[in-house]
């Protein structure tokens, strides 16, 4: 998850280095587009959050069948388990910044 966001972030620093949107690569401008705002970075975030708890699921009920190792279903709910321990911190700071902003005085 953390990966996403930081390969969103330089992909997008990377266009505003060269000032040339003409040479930054498509995948990049894909990237760059889709998240234009703080709202596609967060969607993204949430997506690659999503697929990770997927997989983590998955492991799991792979390794009930017998198809899938000790070990890889170790690995894929401990990436479960870290990002969701992500996801709540950030939830938790907006949730902080909105009571903040709620006590400001206009």
């Amino acid at each position: 998850m953390l990966e996403a966001v930081s390969s969103i972030l330089k992909g997008i620093g990377n266009v505003v280095q060269t000032n040339d949107v003409a040479k930054a690569s498509p995948a990049v401008l894909r990237s760059a587009q889709a998240s234009a705002g703080f709202d596609g970075v967060m969607e993204q975030v949430a997506a690659d959050a999503i697929g990770t708890l997927k997989a983590g699921e998955a492991a799991s009920i792979s390794s009930i069948q017998g198809k899938v190792s000790a070990q890889r279903v170790v690995e894929a709910v401990m990436s479960a388990e870290q990002t969701l321990q992500v996801a709540v911190a950030v939830r938790d700071k907006v949730v902080q910044a909105y009571q903040e902003v709620t006590r400001m005085a206009i």
